[in-house]
């Protein structure tokens, strides 16, 4: 029997055409820990959900212990010892902590739920990974933290000896980090082995035996960690050309000198702490950080969709702050939010109904909508941001990743805002998409309007952002002019600090 207990051989994927994983080769020693870095669209995911049996790959082969081995089910991902923990929790808030630990396998006896027994069996394994949490308590009460924790309790449950963690610190304290880190060399002293995850580099030198980079659907380094340094692990992160799909373009109409958006002392407990900053006419002010470092949590309170416990915003000079999200609209601020499939978007619902969602008193006469009125704004939407549809009555679900977001743009557009907050807007779309959007945005500040825009594409940022705010957990860190930031290494370094 090899080192290995998971070899992925010759791995590729395909979405519609578009090549995601491209012939990856990917191997993890036993009792290990192996990462796996690259930017976002770099196909890290989709290749964690072919291995865990979410998507099926169109070539290539797996296998456990030099078996090879067919994957199509998470139940199969399961019996063949392997385990994930979300980026995002699968905990089920209204659950206690055993109740999720054995959530679809339950310990019975005569039939019955044995809570005693469960329990029990929680206990030890909490107990196991050196913490105390009441195994009785429900997730809806705890911290994120431990949650995460749990999460690792569950995949220990189903005798997991293949666990991937994706970005699994995005959301601890450094204490919380510190514990984790901890449980992850005991699991490697078990024989545990971990796929590990993350955008933040410092802790992947901290806890990682070997360091994996994807770059557009390929493995383009696979090495020892005591290889890399921070700065050819960025270098390969950036890619293996210089050319740029996208490129910084001299403004039509230059940055206004009059403040539209005023942040100061913006503080929100556990989240930001403290931060000001200022957006003029035309302008583009980009926020960047890891996972974690509040850029969501700021947009969300200018918004009005999360209540902050100090500072003040200002909108053109007044003193505002939002109780609801509705105030905000009248105000003329919209937010297209990272996760478009469930907060941006109906999916079951037509474009149509999507595109005046906002902004219904438009096409409402006496109290009867105004089908013609619904079909012209919705018609006009279509043309004017590129959104390729079999019409207006097509259902969002069956449009492709960069049509839904230009569909989530166009809807804002309909209230006609000042202000665009944009978090993550190219997300998951292709790079024609992601033009597209850039360009949608370049178009909205030459009229005057201004944009908060968060974007983990380093690239993006140097097309689009007139000043960059970097964030590190909460705080301001450094601020840059587009014109200070000469490549993309200058800030991904500020970023990793």
């Amino acid at each position: 029997m090899s080192d290995h207990v998971l070899t992925l051989k010759g791995i590729r994927k395909s979405f519609g055409g578009v090549t995601v994983l491209n012939n990856v080769d990917f191997c993890l020693k036993r009792g290990s820990v192996h990462a796996l870095v690259g930017g976002n669209g770099a196909g890290k995911s989709t290749l964690m959900k072919i291995l865990t049996g979410v998507y099926f790959a169109d070539a290539g082969t797996i296998a456990i212990n030099d078996e090879v081995t067919e994957i199509n089910s998470y139940s199969d991902a399961r019996k063949n010892g392997i385990g994930i923990i979300f980026q995002e929790l699968s905990l089920v808030p209204t659950l206690t902590v055993s109740e999720n630990i054995f959530l679809n396998n339950e310990i019975k006896r005569g039939g019955v739920l044995d809570k005693k027994a469960m329990n029990q069996r929680t206990r030890e394994l909490i107990n196991s990974l050196g913490v105390d949490i009441n195994v009785e308590e429900k997730i809806e009460n705890l911290d994120v933290g431990y949650c995460q924790l749990i999460e690792i309790a569950k995949a220990l449950s189903e005798k997991s000896l293949i666990l991937v963690m994706d970005e699994p610190t995005a959301s601890l304290s450094d204490k919380e980090t510190e514990i984790l880190f901890r449980i992850i060399r005991e699991l490697k002293s078990k024989g545990v082995s971990i796929v590990y995850i993350s955008h933040r580099m410092n802790e992947i030198f901290q806890i990682a035996d070997e360091i994996s980079v994807l770059w557009n659907g390929r493995i383009v380094a696979s090495q020892p960690t005591g290889n890399y340094t921070m700065e050819t692990l960025i270098h390969y992160m950036m890619g293996e050309t210089n050319e740029k799909a996208m490129a910084w373009k001299v403004r039509t109409m230059p940055v206004g000198n009059q403040s539209i958006l005023d942040v100061r002392n913006l503080t929100l407990r556990g989240k930001i702490d403290d931060i000001s900053f200022s957006v003029r006419e035309g302008e583009v002010v980009g926020l960047a950080g890891l996972m974690g470092s509040g850029r969501t949590e700021i947009l969300e309170c200018i918004f009005g969709k999360r209540r902050y416990d100090a500072g003040e915003i200002r909108i053109n000079g007044d003193l505002t702050r939002f109780r609801s999200i509705d105030q905000a609209i009248k105000s003329g601020i919209a937010l297209v939010p990272e996760d478009r499939r469930r907060q941006g978007l109906v999916l079951v619902h037509p474009l149509k109904d999507n595109v005046i969602s906002t902004n219904y008193a438009s096409v409402v006469k006496n109290g009867v909508i105004r089908a013609n009125l619904v079909r012209q704004i919705s018609e006009r939407a279509i043309s004017a941001f590129g959104i390729k549809t079999n019409g207006i009555q097509t259902r969002m679900l069956n449009l492709s990743g960069g049509n839904q977001q230009k569909v989530v743009i166009a809807k804002w557009m309909n209230i006609a805002p000042k202000i665009l907050l944009m978090d993550e807007p190219t997300a998951g779309v292709d790079i024609g998409a992601k033009a597209e959007i850039i360009e949608i945005i370049r178009q909205f500040t030459s009229q005057g309007n201004a944009v908060v825009f968060v974007s983990s594409e380093l690239s993006e940022m140097m097309a689009i952002c007139d000043r960059i705010i970097v964030l590190s957990a909460g705080k301001i860190s450094e601020t840059f002019d587009h014109a200070q930031i000469h490549s993309e290494e200058v800030l991904q370094h500020a970023i990793q600090k």
